[in-house]
């Protein structure tokens, strides 16, 4: 079991609080086994104050960080980071204990802290759209890419504002124990198992009317019939769309070209099939629409780095 812990500097946002101990908390085996012991820690035990004027009631206190797997800071005004550019003494204490190999995670304005502790500094990061001036002028250091959902760096992750939170964390369950366990978190949760870190936040985004209509049944009915030919111009009929504006509305709403896109969902079946069934690689390939086992090799290796049997044998029974 992999121990998280949840960091709450107040005030804190509490909606971006709730998620890791929800999402993590859901995520199990086969056999019900949680998989994540999450764990609230404050600048000291009792209530930490929201920004929406309730309490939440910290586990632990900072020494807990010492021993975790991944430290996850959701969304805070906590003003040392949010105004000053800094931390103070006992959380720039508490961050640097934490083990050479522990995992960091930020969700919305809690970019600001890791900001402020130095570990985003030379690498990719993103944070709430609204605050990103704001970043910038405190952390200039940092490559900062407010149009994005989630930024994974490795051994550190940032997210977007609020749901984005959401969106990450299915992404650290996916990539630490599969893609059948995140759509069973997802299940429970109620939302979808995958938006793309790639997808805009959809800022200053109208609100389609009639005449502009959303692509998503279209996405939804691809999702149905992936082992067939889906073609843009296909896709297009089927949304009632010339193919340029098909394209253009796609873009606009998931961040990704349709061929892209069509690409990641077939590996994303592929990546289940490969969980949840003894099937052959042949027709594995064939079910998600990749086609060919080579092709799908091909693509796992592309971007997971792993041979399918490979694949198989690390998250199958997970």
């Amino acid at each position: 079991m992999q121990s998280v812990v949840v960091l709450l500097l107040p005030p804190i946002v509490g909606f971006d609080a709730s998620i890791p101990p929800l999402l993590l908390g859901e995520a199990c085996d086969d056999i019900g086994d949680r998989l994540y012991d999450v764990t609230t820690v404050g600048l000291s035990t009792g209530a930490v104050a929201t920004t929406s004027g309730y309490g939440w009631v910290a586990e632990a206190g900072l020494e807990a960080i010492a021993d975790a797997d991944t430290v996850i800071v959701p969304g805070t005004r906590f003003p040392p980071a949010r105004r000053d550019g800094i931390l103070s003494d006992d959380v720039a204490a508490a961050l640097a204990s934490r083990r050479p190999d522990a995992r960091l995670v930020s969700i919305c304005t809690g970019a600001f802290v890791l900001g402020a502790a130095g570990v985003l500094d030379g690498r990719r990061a993103t944070t709430h759209w609204r605050y990103a001036d704001d970043f910038r002028r405190l952390y200039p250091d940092v490559d900062l890419d407010e149009s994005v959902l989630f930024v994974d760096d490795g051994d550190v992750l940032t997210s977007a504002g609020l749901a984005a939170g959401i969106d990450l964390c299915l992404h650290i369950i996916r990539r630490d124990h599969g893609a059948a366990v995140a759509n069973r978190v997802a299940r429970h949760c109620v939302v979808p198992p995958w938006r793309e870190g790639g997808q805009a936040q959809f800022i200053e985004h109208r609100l389609p009317v009639e005449a502009d209509r959303s692509t998503a049944p279209t996405q939804q009915w691809a999702l149905s019939c992936l082992a067939e030919p889906l073609t843009v111009d296909r896709l297009a009929a089927h949304a009632r769309m010339s193919s340029r504006t098909f394209i253009r509305r796609f873009r606009a709403e998931t961040g990704r070209a349709p061929g892209a896109w069509l690409r990641e969902r077939r590996l994303d079946l592929a990546r289940q099939l490969l969980e949840t069934t003894d099937l052959s690689v042949e027709v594995i390939a064939a079910r998600s629409g990749l086609g060919s086992a080579d092709n799908l090799r091909h693509h796992l290796r592309t971007e997971l780095g792993m041979a399918p049997s490979a694949y198989r044998r690390t998250f199958r029974g997970v």
